[in-house]
């Protein structure tokens, strides 16, 4: 098959339907990460959309839309950023493909859009690791667990609230911790879990 995966620099999910024998492509604006440049389109997926895709599984940015992010929703509304965000996601939505999901955590596209059609966790799949991802289908078949193990270790905030231990602040190469909600960090964060690709690329492919 022709897969295209919108919105992965990482290619963790590109390189799964490769390694099952499928001409994918990932795309982003960012130049990718995964080693493999030959399968990646750098720029703007929109234009990419209008080629034939047998199937598209999409990752496009939740900057805008989740929940994590609701006390600057006010300001994202009234600026129009966060109608940018749906806009951009409605695209996958609305392309002329029989396969499609789009990955996102959970968020305003639930009313905005429709409630997901299935939701995952990391530790479903062999990570042990809590990570809340929403999957809109169509096409395609809920995904199987694959493994399941613990849900990870937790940490509490200065503010009292409990998050995933993988998500506290990685240190970078130069030994210091990457700031909070910086570029670097979002992307490190956005990253698909390898379990997870695997199985898209197994029951998928």
């Amino acid at each position: 098959m022709k897969v295209l995966i919108a919105c992965e620099e990482s290619q963790t999910v590109c390189k799964a339907f490769r390694a099952k024998g499928h001409e994918a492509y990932s795309c982003d604006i960012l130049p990718c990460s995964g080693l493999c440049p030959e399968w990646h389109i750098e720029g703007d997926v929109l234009p990419i959309l209008e080629q034939e895709w047998d199937m598209i599984i999409a990752f496009p940015p939740c900057t805008h839309l989740a929940c994590s992010g609701a006390r600057h929703f006010a300001q994202k509304i009234a600026d129009g950023r966060q109608q940018q965000g749906i806009d951009f996601f409605m695209k996958f939505v609305n392309v002329k493909c029989d396969k499609i999901a789009i990955e996102n955590p959970v968020g305003i596209m639930s009313t905005k859009y429709r409630k997901p059609d299935q939701i995952i966790q990391p530790w479903q799949f062999g990570h042990e690791a809590q990570k809340t991802t929403c999957l809109w289908l169509k096409g395609l078949p809920k995904l199987k667990t694959t493994k399941i193990v613990g849900h990870g270790d937790f940490y509490i905030t200065p503010t009292g609230k409990k998050m995933p231990k993988w998500l506290s602040d990685p240190v970078g190469k130069n030994g210091k911790k990457i700031a909070y909600n910086s570029d670097e960090i979002k992307i490190l964060r956005s990253k698909t879990f390898l379990g997870i690709a695997k199985a898209m690329a197994e029951q998928w492919g």
